[in-house]
């Protein structure tokens, strides 16, 4: 497989939509086209330097993506990393596609003297825990939300 990952860019909003579509519909939710809009501006921003986002590419076809945020920690002083969104198709799972984007992930925080990198998932996602299980130490933390 000869996959490329790299970071998303104006031409890519098309694509981009689809793959963030079929991820919110995985988890069963969906956001707004004001959303849609303003998270693919700020994504492709020199304004927004935090909030990034990468493509996993096939070919000229893109098959995965993954968003991710640094934000201050009142515990370090450097910044962190949120790994917030990860995606990829469901013909391209166990393909090494998610493993690719979080290592893209983790060589940019590094790369940005931010070491340390976070996300959440749910439970009962099994298919994507093992590999999470592989390449990130589970934490003991529960998630409450307003």
């Amino acid at each position: 497989m000869s996959m490329t990952i790299r970071p998303i860019e104006a031409g890519d909003e098309t694509e981009w939509r689809a793959l963030w579509h079929d991820y919110l519909v995985f988890y069963e939710t969906g956001v707004s086209e004001e959303v849609y809009q303003t998270t693919f501006r700020r994504l492709i921003s020199a304004e927004h330097p935090d909030q990034n986002g990468l493509l996993a590419v096939e070919g000229a076809r893109p098959v995965g993506l993954v968003h991710y945020i640094y934000h201050p920690h009142n515990w370090r002083i450097e910044p962190v990393c949120y790994l917030q969104d990860l995606y990829a198709t469901p013909d391209m799972r166990g393909k090494g596609v998610g493993r690719k984007l979080i290592e893209a992930v983790y060589a940019q925080a590094d790369a940005d003297g931010c070491p340390s990198v976070y996300w959440l998932t749910q439970d009962f996602n099994t298919t994507a825990r093992q590999l999470y299980d592989r390449i990130g130490s589970l934490t003991p933390f529960i998630k409450y939300t307003r």
